[in-house]
């Protein structure tokens, strides 16, 4: 899936939460975040820190890739 805005990020982190049966409160501290954190990101909160939103794709599983465009 490609993802190009902090809404389909949030959405792409909500079902995967959901799939995997985490509340927030799960998510949060797994992640090492606060809560209202994971609620921002994924409602698509668009100043989200980068280093935090990366720590819950890497607990959730989810990979995040980068490339050039040309």
């Amino acid at each position: 899936m490609r993802v190009t805005t902090m809404a389909e990020l949030g959405s792409l982190i909500r079902e995967e939460r959901l799939r995997q049966k985490l509340t927030q409160t799960d998510l949060a501290g797994i992640s090492g975040v606060g809560i209202t954190f994971i609620s921002q990101l994924e409602n698509g909160k668009e100043t989200a820190e980068m280093g935090r939103v990366i720590r819950v794709l890497t607990m959730l599983g989810i990979d995040l890739y980068a490339e050039r465009r040309s």
